[in-house]
């Protein structure tokens, strides 16, 4: 049975109720669910973490090597300028997918810049809660290919 590991960074745990109209209503919990469960239907196991500190969503993807088949990360606010998550993806050799729940490239400056595009199998975004399944689908067709 494949395994993925969904990775949430900063601030995720405050869906629901963190700018609705940005990143919609569903809380973290119902995405987590409806992202399980599309796994499920494919007879993936996915495994959800979140954490608000960097050294966490660091550990974690170091710890994907042998663990996991793949990784959708949504490094948050640490997409724009984490080195630390960055090299651990490079270091876990794992195929990871880049998640946002907005779309980053029509946001502010800052926020279209992504120190882990160039290290990322892919990007989705744009779609609130829905870029995870999208995401989980694209990743798991991907590897069914290789």
């Amino acid at each position: 049975m494949r395994r993925i590991l969904v990775v949430h960074g900063p601030n995720l745990d405050a869906l629901g109720r963190r700018e609705p109209s940005i990143y919609g209503t569903e809380t973290l919990a119902q995405i987590d669910a409806k992202i399980v469960a599309a796994g499920a239907r494919r007879d993936v196991e996915v495994v959800c973490r979140q954490s608000n500190h960097e050294g966490d969503l660091v550990t974690w993807i170091q710890e994907a090597t042998g663990t996991f088949d793949g990784v959708l990360l949504n490094a948050g606010a640490l997409t724009h300028g984490s080195l630390a998550i960055r090299d651990a993806v490079v270091l876990s050799g794992v195929p990871t997918v880049e998640v946002h729940l907005s779309n980053v490239d029509a946001r502010e400056a800052f926020r279209r810049v992504s120190v882990l595009a160039d290290v990322v199998v892919g990007r989705v975004m744009g779609f609130r809660g829905a870029s995870y399944t999208a995401a989980l689908t694209a990743l798991l067709d991907r590897l069914d290919s290789e």
